[in-house]
């Protein structure tokens, strides 16, 4: 079955990930530390497809350290140094207080016009939009550390290294 964790987080809106360039965030907002990350049911949102969509990462550390780096060097600077959203781009590091992450676009959303339910929603459009206008221009590695990275800023460790269908499978709370 699957269970209730989530990220970017970020931002997810990990509609974060990889927008621009600038400063490395913080190393961790606090907040609740989630364990499990099911991975036994199919999402019922959109999602990332394929078979595969694992990391280079041994450990979700691993990933959330590559991440932390990532975001600094592509996110940050229009996702804030800390996650917190910009003026133009949303916050990805917030999920807690319902400032990141919400399920609906919000209105006059540029970029994102489709429902955050899981981890792989944010994946997904993370992978076709960000960084804005060269979608698709990082490693498949390289989108899920920063997926990580968020879920990590946002208080939710994982059991196990990040991939598609743990993506897939993780509803984000609300």
């Amino acid at each position: 079955m699957m269970r209730s964790v989530l990220a970017s987080a970020l931002a997810l809106s990990l509609s974060s990930l990889a927008a621009c360039g600038g400063s490395t965030p913080p190393a961790n907002t606090g907040g609740d530390n989630v364990a499990g990350a099911g991975g036994d049911a199919p999402s019922s949102g959109g999602g990332v497809g394929g078979s595969g969509g694992g990391s280079g990462a041994a450990t979700f550390a691993d990933q959330v350290a590559m991440g932390q780096k990532l975001f600094g060097d592509n996110c940050a600077s229009c996702h804030g140094p800390g996650g917190e959203g910009k003026a133009n781009s949303p916050a990805v590091v917030g999920l807690k207080a319902g400032k990141a992450l919400p399920l609906e676009p919000p209105a006059g959303a540029k970029y994102r016009k489709t429902q955050f339910k899981t981890v792989g929603d944010v994946l997904a459009f993370s992978q076709k939009t960000m960084p804005p206008g060269a979608g698709g221009s990082l490693k498949p590695d390289e989108y899920l550390a920063i997926i990580a990275f968020d879920l990590h800023a946002n208080g939710i460790d994982l059991p196990k290294p990040l991939t598609t269908e743990v993506a897939n499978a993780t509803t984000i709370p609300r």
